[in-house]
C-alpha cells in the first residue's frame, strides 16, 4: 500500500481542505502516516497571508527534500496559486496544483513517480466558479467544516481573493450532509469555516443564519463554533441566535485589524470602530460570559504611532478576551502597494512593527487572564479532547477557557462533556477545574 504525509500550513480552511485530501488519498489506496515519517508521496498545502507565511513553506518543502528525498513531493494551497513558478524552482517539486486542481488530485497528477521537470497546473483563478467541499477530522473531537470559499472584498492588505477567488457557497443541503456524517463519526465540535463565511449563501439564495439553523437539529453533534465572522456580517439575528442555542457556543471571532478609522479606510475595511464596539457589546449584553476574539494587524503603511495608540487604547476599552496579532508583510499586487512597488503611506521600520506586535502581545496576556479570572468560582461545561497524561487531560469550555483537570476520576473520559468548577489559573495560563466538582452531562 503505497503511504502519503500531509503537512498543513495556514488557516482552518487549509486544514479542512488538508482532511479531503486524505480521504481522497484514501479512496485511492493510499495510507496516511504523520508528517515527517518516510512517505512516497508528500502533500504540503501552503499559505500565503504574509511574507513569512511563504518563508515557512520553502522551509518546510527544503526539510521535506532533505529529510526524504525519494518522496513525490506535491505543493499545493494559496502560495502555490499566486506564485507557483516560485515554488517549482525548488529543485525537488515534483507538482504544484492551484486552488482549483487540488480538488481533482488523481485526474491532475496521473503518476506519483519522481520526476525530472515540475508538473505546474495552476488555473486562472477568475475562472473558478464551483465549490469544493472539505472537512478535516482528526484523532482530536473537534472537526472543522468548510462552509465557503473566496472572498469579494478587496482589503488593501490581503492576497487571499487573488488566492481564492470570488466567494461562493456550498449548499446548506450538502453541509446538512456532511455535519451528520462527522457527528456520526464521533466528534463532537464542528468548526464552521471558510474565508469570509458571513457571505455564506449570497451567490445562492440561502443565508448564513438559516445554515446555523438548520444545523442547530444535528442532535450527534454538541458544539458548534463560527471560526471567524466580519463585524459589518454579524448581524443582530445571528448574535441573539447564538445566545438562545445549546449547541452553539457563546465564542466569537470578530477581525478588527485597527482600531483607528483612518487606517481602517486605508485598508478598505467595510466598517469603522464604531461599528466594531457596537457588535462587541451587542454579544456582551446577549451573552455577559462569551468570548470575544479579535486580529490586529500593526505596521500598516502610514500608521503613525498616534494611529497605533488609538488602536492600543481601542482594544483596551473593548470586552474582548484574546487576540492574534499580525504584523504587516508587503504582499505584492494588493492595493497597500501601488504598481511601483511603493506602498501607499510611508514604511513602518520592522523593528517599530515588532515592537508594537509585542506590545499588543501583551495586552492580548492581559485580556485572556482578566477574562479567565471573571470565570474562577463558577460552573461551565468543558469539552475534554486531550489527554496529556494518565492523571491530567485538557479541554475548552463552552466559552473557549482552555481547562486542565489531575486526579481524574471516573465519571468522565476524554472526548465527553462535563460540567467542571474553576477553580484556579495555573501557571501555564490554563484553568484547573476542581476534583471532584464535575458533573457529567446526560
Amino acid at each position: 500500500m503505497p503511504s502519503v504525509s500531509i503537512h498543513t500550513l495556514g488557516c482552518k480552511l487549509n486544514y479542512a481542505e488538508s482532511g479531503t485530501l486524505g480521504q481522497t488519498f484514501q479512496k485511492h489506496e493510499f495510507s496516511i502516516v504523520p508528517f515527517g515519517s518516510v512517505s512516497d508521496v508528500t502533500v504540503i498545502n501552503t499559505c500565503t497571508v504574509t511574507e513569512e507565511a511563504e518563508r515557512k513553506c520553502r522551509q518546510t518543502i527544503r526539510k521535506v527534500l532533505r529529510a526524504n528525498p525519494d518522496t513525490f513531493l506535491l505543493v499545493t494551497g494559496c502560495y502555490a496559486q499566486l506564485r507557483p513558478h516560485e515554488i517549482a524552482s525548488i529543485p525537488g517539486v515534483d507538482a504544484v496544483l492551484g486552488s482549483h486542481e487540488k480538488l481533482s488530485l488523481f485526474e491532475t497528477v496521473r503518476s506519483f513517480t519522481k520526476r525530472e521537470q515540475t508538473q505546474v497546473s495552476v488555473s486562472c483563478i477568475d475562472e473558478i466558479e464551483d465549490f469544493g467541499p472539505a472537512y478535516a477530522a482528526g484523532e482530536r473531537t473537534r472537526a472543522f467544516l468548510k462552509i465557503q470559499d473566496g472572498c469579494d472584498y478587496v482589503c488593501s492588505f490581503c492576497t487571499i481573493p487573488l488566492a481564492r477567488g470570488k466567494s461562493r457557497s456550498a449548499s446548506i443541503e450538502g453541509i446538512m450532509g456532511q455535519a451528520k456524517e462527522i457527528g456520526e463519526a464521533g466528534y463532537r465540535e464542528i468548526v464552521i469555516s471558510g474565508v469570509n463565511i458571513g457571505l455564506f449563501g449570497q451567490d445562492s439564495g440561502e443565508s448564513l443564519l438559516q445554515l446555523l439553523q438548520d444545523l442547530d437539529s444535528v442532535v450527534s453533534i454538541d458544539r458548534y463554533r463560527i471560526s471567524s465572522i466580519e463585524p459589518n456580517l454579524l448581524t443582530d439575528d445571528i448574535i441573539d441566535f447564538v445566545s438562545s442555542s445549546d449547541r452553539f457556543m457563546p465564542h466569537f471571532h470578530i477581525p478588527l485589524q485597527s482600531g483607528d478609522d483612518e487606517i481602517l479606510g486605508k485598508m478598505r475595511r467595510r466598517y469603522r470602530s464604531d461599528r466594531y464596539r457596537d457588535r462587541a457589546m451587542r454579544i456582551k449584553s446577549a451573552m455577559p460570559h462569551a468570548c470575544i476574539g479579535c486580529d490586529v494587524i500593526v505596521g500598516f503603511p502610514g500608521e503613525t504611532p498616534k494611529h497605533f495608540q488609538a488602536t492600543y487604547d481601542f482594544i483596551s476599552s473593548l470586552p474582548v478576551s484574546y487576540l492574534h496579532v499580525f504584523t504587516y508583510s508587503e504582499r505584492p499586487e494588493t492595493r497597500a502597494v501601488d504598481e511601483s512597488g511603493d506602498l501607499i503611506g510611508h514604511r513602518v521600520p520592522k523593528g517599530e512593527r515588532s515592537k508594537r506586535n509585542q506590545t499588543l502581545r501583551l495586552l492580548s496576556e492581559r485580556k485572556r487572564a482578566s477574562f479567565y479570572a471573571e470565570h474562577v468560582g463558577t460552573k461551565r461545561t468543558v469539552l475534554w479532547e486531550q489527554q496529556t497524561s494518565d492523571a491530567q487531560r485538557v479541554g475548552f469550555t463552552d466559552n473557549y477557557i482552555r481547562v486542565e483537570q489531575n486526579e481524574i476520576g471516573e465519571a468522565t473520559e476524554a472526548s465527553e462533556t462535563a460540567l467542571v468548577f474553576l477553580d484556579s489559573i495555573t501557571k501555564r495560563g490554563t484553568v484547573r477545574a476542581r476534583e471532584p466538582e464535575f458533573i457529567p452531562l446526560i
